[in-house]
Parts: structure tokens; sequence; C-alpha cells
């Protein structure tokens, strides 16, 4: 007695299930929002507010020095004051000798001193740098 066996061939499925990663991505987009406002660091200044242009972006960092409204200076995104002023200007005419297009910046809190920015700028320019920009907020 032979025993036919029938087999049914079974189809493949030529779609992909993207629902777990959906899911994965919105896990994922919950987490970078939650944890993108722990990631800000710097040092907190209130920049004075002038109707001054939007510089054109380029893709050279800039060399920003940042007085706050005591008088400490740092440099970049530091967290702590630099040591000296000789400092400042030690590093400023190490990055204008490495890339003399880099961009020099001074970002003075509103309610620093006047003599305090001047006194940035003046490193700056010590270091021999030519054009030195300042830092605003729009209004």
């Amino acid at each position: 007695m032979s025993h036919l066996r029938y087999s049914r061939k079974k189809r493949l499925m030529g779609e992909i299930n993207v629902v777990p990663y959906i899911d994965v991505m919105l896990v994922l987009l919950i987490i970078f929002m939650v944890t993108a406002p722990l990631l800000s660091q710097g040092v907190k200044i209130d920049l004075p507010q002038a109707p001054a242009e939007v510089l054109p972006d380029e893709d050279k960092e800039p060399f920003v020095v940042t007085v706050d409204a005591g008088g400490d200076y740092y440099l970049n995104d530091d967290r702590e004051a630099a040591a000296s002023a000789r400092d400042i200007e030690v590093k400023a005419r190490a990055v204008l000798r490495r890339n003399p297009e880099v961009p020099f910046l001074v970002r003075g809190d509103g309610a620093a001193a006047y003599a305090d920015v001047v006194r940035a700028m003046v490193l700056l320019q010590a270091a021999g740098v030519e054009s030195v920009g300042l830092v605003t907020e729009s209004p």
C-alpha cells in the first residue's frame, strides 16, 4: 500500500516586519530627547542683545574667549577659568600658528566690566590676532 504524501509548499514571505524597528526607534528618540539637555556644558553668561548680522557658517571651529560677570576668562568650552592672562595669549598664538584662518571671538557677559572684555581683546591682539569678533544674542 503506497501512502501518498501531499506536502504543501510553504510560500516565502518577502516582506520585512518593521514594527519592532519602529518601537526601538521611538525608545531611542525618547532617550535622546531626555539626555540632550543634560549634555550642554559651559559657563553661564548673559550675552548682551544687539541687532547684528549672523556670521557666515564656516567649517572652521572658532577660538572663543568667554568673560563672565566676575571677570574670569574661559577658553572655548572649558568649565574652568584660565589660570592667567598669559595662558590665553600662549594658546591663541599656538592656534594662530597652526591655522591662521581660525576666527577669534570674545563672548562677554552683559554684566561683565567693559575693561575685562577689552582686556580679552588686547590679549588676543598681543598674540598676533588681527581681527577679533564679539558674540551677541539677537533681541
